[in-house]
């Protein structure tokens, strides 16, 4: 029996830590934020590892999965973009940001009956969206791209990323059924490249690195369309 719910303690491990941001987007505090998307990641990665590992895969890890990505990767990422709006004091534009929330719901409704997902995925997964947002904070230092933080910025990377969660895109999944090179070159430069940009700009490098991710995946489709 505890075998069983591992998994679903590391699902809610993950609901709880993104409850936790949720608060700390409350009071602007943007730092905590993105370690709680961290944290949420990882536990969001670990429960379906363990699942299986111990071969417990279960209807209601599955539903409780989605329930804890909606809020962690879908109304933390939306709340973060509103309060970023609400400095900018974009008055009514600011419920704008909660586009994500909604496209972020059809997403994951999305994902649990779509069986072409199995090997890729199809449209921005939630965590990167989520990755992305929760760290353009980071950027906030630099001048030569301090217009993401103006309200016409922030509205169309809301709209623009509420489109990517449900496009009909494959996205590059870092699965590896095995390690031949050839067969996951861009699983292997998505990963090479993060380390690279990250291990050089830290935290700043992160919605750098999840561009990168979704224009590696729009190459490799359009190589593989055209084969």
């Amino acid at each position: 029996m505890i075998k069983k719910n591992i998994p679903n303690i590391i699902t809610a491990a993950n609901l709880f830590t993104g409850a936790v941001g949720v608060y700390f987007a409350s009071q602007f505090d943007f730092e905590s934020v993105a370690i709680c998307i961290v944290l949420a990641a990882f536990f969001d990665f670990l429960d379906g590892m363990l699942a299986r590992l111990l071969k417990v895969h279960s209807e209601i890890g599955k539903q409780l999965d989605s329930l804890a990505d909606m809020v962690t990767f879908g109304f933390l990422p939306s709340y973060i973009l509103f309060q970023l709006l609400q400095m900018n004091d974009a008055g009514i534009l600011s419920f704008a940001a909660f586009l994500i929330a909604v496209f972020s719901a059809f997403r994951l409704a999305k994902f649990n009956i779509d069986t072409r997902q199995s090997e890729e995925f199809i449209g921005l997964p939630t965590p990167a969206n989520a990755l992305f947002i929760g760290f353009l904070f980071f950027l906030g230092d630099m001048e030569m791209i301090s217009f993401l933080f103006t309200t016409p910025a922030l509205l169309i990377i809301a709209v623009v990323f509420s489109l990517l969660l449900v496009a009909e895109l494959p996205m590059i999944a870092l699965k590896f059924k095995n390690f031949n090179f050839k067969e996951n070159i861009f699983r292997y430069l998505t990963i090479i490249m993060a380390i690279i940009l990250i291990s050089i700009f830290q935290f700043s490098a992160i919605p750098v690195v999840i561009l990168l991710y979704i224009l590696l995946s729009m190459i490799k489709f359009t190589l593989f369309s055209r084969n």
